[in-house]
């Protein structure tokens, strides 16, 4: 069934509304919501399925602008669940504005179930749950509704659509959005919904916008002039790449700052098409895509590089596929492999895994172990995007309310549970794991980085630590923090002081550890909590962190591998200026010999980029699946 968008009134300050245009007298349907307001895009208003698209008009005719965006439709219409539709703007034609940094020529805006449920359809795109949820893709007694925001931005993303920009978001005032500067010459004006979704009989309440003066500043209308191209920013590579077109090697090296991807073409559309036959779109894909073009490169040193253009989370997945992908290709005992697959999807998507290897296998022998461990991963219905994803929401809604600490230790169990085949369902996960909840448990944080990424200055701003171990700090009592030549001594100690500390009593604090961008809280503990170490050394490798794991194990602690993500100049720019710097050829063999921890190897993880906060996480129950 096709749905034309509905006019969206204009709020009574906005200049630009015409003699027929809609303008709303009324804004009771935003007042005390939490709104967003999204940059306003000078384009056509195009609406996509899963078997087509239209324009504004349900029987719009052909136009040279709307070639591109059927190819679009074409790429992502396999992962579009049947019954939704996708509203958004078509850039590709120069409208009154010329836009020249567009990510892509089509941002989508919202996402709307149909008007009836979906039946026997899949319930999102890679066989996750979906922004509708599992089991189908209609609204509520099949109702036609436009979904909340935030579950808007995570689909469109996973189907390799951008959204535009955020220009506010907070309880709706009106003396903020009229405080709004915007470009005029560059920017048509705003548009201000509801966070939460809304039924289409509500549209007119739920959203407005605000258009610029005298708008249209052009003689000839767009449709009836020739077809301007609007320009495209480098990044608009990775948003063709999360679609699905198949990957520009010279754009992609151009969008990540790099000089150049040296990859065989034929592998990368080997992997395009393994990608695409499992599903994946947006970032997954687009993780695959890169990871086989980069995996010759040292692991320790892509997140780091690739941060910039595609943010920590993504960059650190392209690392860790880069590092793990080669496991495939060696023998593993039949016995312990579907465990061993579960650990593995804590640190990647096995799917996207197994597509990068079987792409890379150096020879006949190697591609068969990686089909006969996809055929594992298949069986064990491990080969989704987000195989745990149900398992993960029963023990979130059992947890609700718990402090974060607990709420991951006992995540962390389940998963291993999980892996061992002891529990199979969510409600099992939460019986299995009772024993956690009154969190007496120790808490241990363990930093890992070469000198200078940050560690101490990374835990002097934590808080409810019970003690800090630096093994720099236990050099210096010793007569010199640069003297190497006791370090196994000094390690003893060091190891000795992290178990008197994690095996003393609750401190009556509780929460978390009260990091910036932590995920522990105050909130719902019960009872004290156990004590907070913070381990402060290098731990540039697993020999070395498997010491001071070996202590957490026996105390019964709650593990968190804090990983300091810094790129080798800003490592070595610091190390120049730090009050004790390390000399630059230990320097260079710390960077040699670092090789960061993985998801999984810890009962969860952090990763603090070079301004010193925590911008991703891995582990943790509140995480939201990609």
């Amino acid at each position: 069934m096709r749905v034309h968008y509905p006019r969206t009134p204009h709020l009574p300050w906005s200049p630009g509304a015409s003699a027929d245009d809609v303008r709303t007298g009324d804004l009771s349907g935003l007042a005390g919501a939490e709104v967003v307001v999204t940059e306003k895009l000078d384009g056509e208003n195009t609406t996509l399925y899963r078997d087509g698209l239209h324009a504004r008009s349900l029987d719009s005719a052909h136009h040279p602008s709307r070639a591109w965006v059927k190819g679009l439709q074409g790429r992502i219409a396999p992962r579009i669940p049947a019954g939704l539709r996708i509203c958004g703007e078509n850039l590709f034609a120069r409208h009154s504005i010329p836009y020249t940094d567009l990510e892509s020529w089509f941002y989508g805006f919202s996402v709307w179930t149909g008007a009836t449920r979906a039946t026997g359809g899949s319930s999102g795109p890679a066989g996750s749950s979906g922004p509708a949820g599992p089991g189908g893709t209609g609204g509520p007694d099949g109702q036609d509704r436009c979904l909340d925001w935030d579950d808007t931005v995570r689909f469109l993303r996973r189907l390799g659509i951008p959204t535009p920009r955020v220009l506010w978001r907070g309880r709706y005032d009106e003396r903020s959005l009229r405080a709004l500067r915007l470009d005029l010459d560059r920017q048509e004006g705003y548009v201000v919904r509801t966070v939460r979704g809304f039924p289409r009989a509500e549209f007119g309440e739920r959203v407005a916008k605000w258009v610029r003066p005298r708008h249209v500043r052009t003689d000839t209308h767009w449709m009836h002039a020739a077809v301007v191209e609007n320009g495209l920013a480098p990044s608009s590579a990775l948003w063709a790449a999360r679609s699905g077109a198949l990957p520009d090697l010279p754009a992609l090296a151009a969008a990540l700052g790099l000089p150049e991807l040296s990859c065989p073409p034929e592998e990368l559309a080997e992997v395009s098409a393994r990608l695409d036959e499992l599903g994946r779109g947006g970032d997954a894909r687009l993780a695959g895509l890169l990871a086989t073009a980069l995996r010759t490169e040292r692991r320790q040193s892509l997140a780091p590089r690739l941060a910039g253009p595609l943010g920590l989370r993504l960059a650190r997945r392209v690392a860790d596929l880069v590092g793990l992908h080669p496991a495939l290709h060696r023998p593993y005992p039949d016995e312990d492999r579907r465990a061993g697959l579960v650990r593995l999807s804590a640190a990647a998507d096995l799917g996207v895994l197994h597509a990068v290897a079987a792409t890379a296998a150096p020879g006949r022998a190697e591609r068969e172990l990686v089909d006969w461990s996809a055929l594992f991963a298949e069986d064990a219905g491990l080969i989704d995007g987000a195989p745990l994803a149900r398992l993960r929401a029963g023990l979130r809604e059992a947890l609700a309310g718990l402090d974060g600490d607990i709420a991951d230790r006992c995540w962390a169990q389940a998963r291993e549970a999980y892996a061992l085949g002891r529990i199979t369902t969510a409600e099992e996960a939460v019986a299995a794991t009772w024993r956690r909840r009154d969190g007496r448990f120790p808490r241990l944080l363990h930093l890992c980085g070469p000198s200078g990424s940050g560690k101490s200055g990374f835990a002097a701003g934590l808080t409810g630590v019970t003690a800090r171990i630096s093994l720099d700090d236990l050099r210096a009592a010793r007569g010199s923090r640069a003297d190497q030549r006791d370090n196994a001594e000094v390690l003893r100690v060091g190891l000795a002081r992290l178990d008197a500390a994690l095996a003393t009593g609750g401190t009556g604090a509780t929460g978390g550890t009260g990091t910036t961008g932590g995920t522990g809280t105050d909130e719902g503990t019960t009872g004290a909590a156990g004590p907070t170490a913070v381990w402060d050394a290098t731990s540039l490798n697993q020999q070395q962190r498997s010491l001071v794991h070996a202590v957490a194990q026996r105390r019964d602690a709650l593990v968190t591998h804090v990983v300091l993500v810094v790129g080798e100049e800003e490592l070595r720019r610091r190390n120049a200026v730090r009050p004790h710097p390390v000399p630059p050829d230990v320097l260079t063999a710390q960077l040699h010999r670092f090789g960061p921890p993985y998801p999984g190897q810890a009962h969860r993880t952090w990763y603090v980029g070079p301004g010193g906060a925590v911008e991703d996480t891995a582990g943790t129950l509140d995480e939201q699946e990609d």
